[in-house]
């Protein structure tokens, strides 16, 4: 049986990664509350509203990320309550309510505060209709559910002879019973989770992020190499999005 093994939620874009047991399921939106928040980078307040309210406006540079800050995945985002709390391994650094325009100051300068070497200016953006996806616009998918396949991290450390944590792919939904790689096959075909249907998209091309070992600065491992030279290509996951609404937990299964 195919089933969900683990869901995650990443309500910052790029820097935040939370394990959650169920989520809420929007048609042709994704999962409530997943990158709804993120850090502009290189752009004035005039920009960085707009960028914040058009989606076709946002190119993947104009956001802090592990990509162009990998200092930035000693700490991780929470989202609950309506509260987003920093934190750095188990310490709350700070907490904001995001419904407080006095509170975006707030988060930008302990992040500054916290690291040197991010430039200014940053701004804390908000769009929870259409989140801050890596998708947008790419090939028309806006908002994308990401999945991974267990089996398909374990064909790879095998072929490796390393562990290979789960979290440096950032996926929604974690799935297993199903054959190494064997998600490929899934492309342009309909699933339906807990009945709930999801288009399959496209494979995720990853990038440097994952050579990031997860709450920590380590970069030495270069798995993005290593998957291109075991694979002859660097994609590890698929982009869904979701055709219905509904709710999904841990141990449903896939068809």
């Amino acid at each position: 049986m195919i089933s969900i093994s683990s869901i995650y939620n990443c309500p910052v874009k790029s820097l935040s990664f939370q394990s959650i047991k169920s989520c809420n399921i929007k048609k042709d939106q994704g999962i409530s509350n997943d990158r709804i928040f993120a850090f502009s980078r290189g752009v004035n307040l005039e920009k960085a509203k707009l960028i914040e309210k058009i989606p076709e406006e946002r190119k993947l540079n104009n956001f802090l990320s592990l990509k162009n800050s990998s200092i930035l995945n000693k700490y991780n985002f929470i989202y609950e309550n309506n509260i987003l709390t920093l934190m750095i391994k188990d310490k709350k650094l700070i907490s904001i309510n995001p419904s407080n325009p006095n509170d975006l100051d707030l988060i930008c300068k302990k992040l500054l505060e916290l690291e040197n070497s991010l430039k200014e200016p940053i701004f804390f953006l908000r769009n929870n209709d259409y989140p801050f996806y890596d998708t947008t616009n790419l090939n028309n998918i806006m908002n994308s559910i990401s999945l991974i396949n267990i089996n398909s991290i374990k064909d790879f450390e095998k072929k490796i002879n390393k562990k290979v944590e789960i979290q440096r792919f950032r996926a929604n939904f974690y799935v297993d019973g199903v054959k190494a790689f064997a998600e490929r096959n899934w492309i342009n075909k309909i699933i339906k989770i807990n009945n709930i249907p999801f288009k399959v998209q496209k494979n995720i091309p990853r990038c440097v992020a994952i050579n990031i070992k997860p709450s920590s600065t380590d970069k030495s491992l270069n798995l993005l190499k290593s998957i291109k030279n075991n694979y002859d290509h660097f994609d590890m996951g698929l982009y869904l999005t979701a055709l219905g609404n509904g709710q999904i937990s841990v141990g449903d299964k896939i068809e």
